[in-house]
């Protein structure tokens, strides 16, 4: 009989701080469930901390670069459990995370995702998250356009929804969280459990926003394709396409700072098209070639 919870943690390059991540899991109130730990091909000691590691509940994987998105794919992939949660490997988890999460899906059978809420640690110091980043509860797929509101180290999910609306989208080099939330609360509610259970770490160099220029390519990329697939209402359409102009005006207005005039102009001209149906947008240079060696 499998577990209850599959624990998917990715990692790269992250040997200092992996430990504490498993150990979290190790240390749960809650004892049902899966580990599987993918190792994103790291270079520094990943692979010497985990070697030695499996066991009934915990499970290695050594692959090839694939990037956050294609590693917690892989973990997907071999998961086995009916709920799903996701832990980045520079978190950690308070250890009644687990146990509140199932208690919430064994109270509330039609729900089909919760998350916590964190406490934030950025350059070794505790911050208080601003307004804007404070996590709504239930429909929350307007507020989720602006900014990712979902963390992938406090949300839990049922597994049938995951492989309803599709896994991580392998082409994003960033963002891939956002692109999934946003396919997840267009259709259903994500509710909030109002402990913060999940220590979240910022502020570190090789982090992707430190690594990356306009972060906000990548989710109009996202607002893109989830207009192009006909599956939001009227309403959802239009604050879409609000958000998309909003987005692309900024981008569009960096890319002129820095002399890229022709991106700027796909950029300044993308929120008429898409709200025309051009189609093939996508394949455009500027939304599909990205650089794909990024962190976990």
């Amino acid at each position: 009989m499998s577990a209850r919870v599959s624990i998917i943690i990715p990692t790269y390059n992250r040997a200092q701080l992996l430990p504490r991540a498993v150990h979290s899991v190790l240390t749960q109130t809650f004892e049902d469930y899966e580990l599987i730990v993918v190792d994103d091909a790291s270079t520094d000691e990943t692979r010497q901390f985990l070697n030695g590691m499996e066991t009934k509940i915990i499970t290695v994987f050594h692959e090839k670069r694939k990037g956050p998105a294609g590693a917690r794919n892989s973990g997907i992939a071999r998961s086995s459990a009916p709920l799903i949660a996701f832990l980045d490997s520079d978190d950690y988890w308070l250890p009644e995370k687990l146990e509140e999460q199932v208690s919430f899906f064994d109270n509330n059978p039609q729900a089909v995702a919760c998350q916590t809420e964190e406490i934030w640690i950025r350059k070794g110091k505790r911050v208080n998250p601003k307004n804007i980043h404070r996590k709504p509860s239930g429909h929350i797929f307007e507020q989720s356009l602006r900014l990712c509101l979902i963390s992938p180290s406090a949300v839990m999910l049922r597994r049938e929804i995951l492989d309803k609306i599709g896994w991580f989208d392998e082409q994003l080099p960033a963002c891939e969280d956002y692109d999934l939330w946003l396919r997840l609360t267009c259709k259903w509610p994500v509710h909030l459990i109002k402990r913060p259970l999940v220590v979240k770490y910022g502020g570190h160099p090789d982090q992707l926003s430190a690594k990356f220029w306009g972060m906000d390519r990548f989710r109009i990329r996202s607002i893109v394709k989830l207009v192009n697939s006909g599956c939001l209402n009227t309403k959802q359409r239009e604050a879409a396409l609000r958000e998309l102009e909003r987005k692309c005006k900024i981008y569009a207005s960096g890319c002129f700072k820095r002399g890229k005039n022709e991106e700027g102009k796909f950029f300044q001209n993308l929120p008429a098209l898409v709200e025309q149906g051009i189609p093939d947008l996508l394949d455009s240079v500027y939304l599909r070639n990205f650089d794909c060696s990024t962190r976990n």
